[in-house]
């Protein structure tokens, strides 16, 4: 009796596995619920990181929330150590969507070889046909679609190292662009910042004024131009220019996010906050920037339980935002 007794109040814990959280990322993926998708799917991979399907079910969650830079690393990476045929169609699927359609063609290409018979056949040829009707369309020969493509490619890394402050790494790619597309003039404002940033402030301040003076009222330059004099203490320079800049409203979502985050780091909270609030939120969803500074923003202002929920929100969308200081964790 005495036995029966102490196996009745031995318990087992119930610890789950890999497969458990991956159906519950699909699941919560199914539903739409895309931040809890990556919770568990970001689980299911830390317990069992050598099975390829969970990191092609996340790439699929970053490609439906726009995060083609991170699902596309997600599926290389899963290339660098499995032939794992499924990668080479979503690869495909997200160069299409990013313009990049030599890329996109050659991985549709590559799926079909390795899997004529395969679960994405029928996508990956219609996606083929596509891109072929819109290169044939194209007015623009084979050498600058290239072009165009390798720009793409650049810009897409460089912003995702500016986003994430890495400003040292961000520096040798910005030079090939410069070389590369010597008349991009956002590669310019790109090289400004990351100078700045790097220790090299009148070299920064300079570069940006020279490009200022040859365009004209550029709003990338007076962005930039108020940061560098605001963080550089040029207080007449700094006023300015805030004062401008606080009466212009971009209508592109980039724009708008970058000129909010300016006005954040510059300690303009509640002007932040009217143009935080302005923002799409599904086209800010690759901006680490936006849900850092939005927080910061909401929590000097004292809406706190939002800024938690911005910084909470972020941490998910941007695991490098977790490496970030909070305002509420400063000392």
């Amino acid at each position: 009796m005495n036995k029966q007794r102490k196996k009745a109040n031995k318990f087992l814990p119930f610890i789950p596995e890999a497969e458990f959280y991956f159906s519950k990322g699909v699941k919560a993926f199914q539903k739409q619920r895309f931040d809890q998708s990556v919770r568990w799917l970001t689980k299911a991979i830390d317990s069992d990181p050598t099975n390829p399907l969970y990191k092609c079910q996340l790439s699929v969650v970053y490609t439906e929330t726009g995060k083609y830079h991170r699902a596309n690393q997600l599926l290389n990476h899963v290339l660098q150590n499995n032939d794992y045929v499924d990668c080479y169609y979503l690869l495909a699927n997200n160069y299409a969507h990013l313009g990049l359609l030599n890329d996109s063609m050659k991985y549709a290409k590559t799926y079909l070889e390795k899997e004529p018979e395969g679960e994405f056949g029928e996508e990956a040829e219609m996606l083929m046909e596509l891109i072929e009707f819109e290169l044939e369309d194209e007015e623009f020969d084979d050498w600058l679609l290239e072009e165009e493509d390798d720009l793409l490619k650049y810009q897409e890394t460089v912003f995702y190292m500016m986003e994430n402050e890495e400003w040292q790494k961000a520096i040798p790619l910005i030079h090939e662009m410069l070389l590369l597309f010597p008349d991009h003039l956002v590669v310019r404002h790109d090289y400004a910042q990351a100078l700045f940033y790097t220790g090299e402030e009148q070299k920064a301040i300079d570069l940006e004024m020279k490009i200022f003076k040859e365009v004209g009222n550029s709003l990338h330059s007076m962005i930039n131009l108020a940061l560098f004099y605001y963080e550089a203490e040029q207080h007449e320079a700094y006023e300015k220019i805030i004062n401008e800049l606080i009466h212009v409203y971009p209508l592109h979502a980039d724009q708008q996010i970058k000129l909010a985050v300016t006005m954040a780091k510059t300690g303009n909270y509640d002007v932040a906050y009217r143009r935080f609030t302005r923002i799409n939120r599904g086209m800010a969803r690759g901006h680490l920037s936006f849900y850092k500074w939005f927080s910061i923003t909401c929590y000097h202002i004292g809406k706190k339980e939002l800024a938690f929920d911005l910084w909470e929100d972020g941490c998910l969308k941007h695991r490098a935002l977790q490496d970030h200081v909070a305002p509420w964790q400063e000392s």
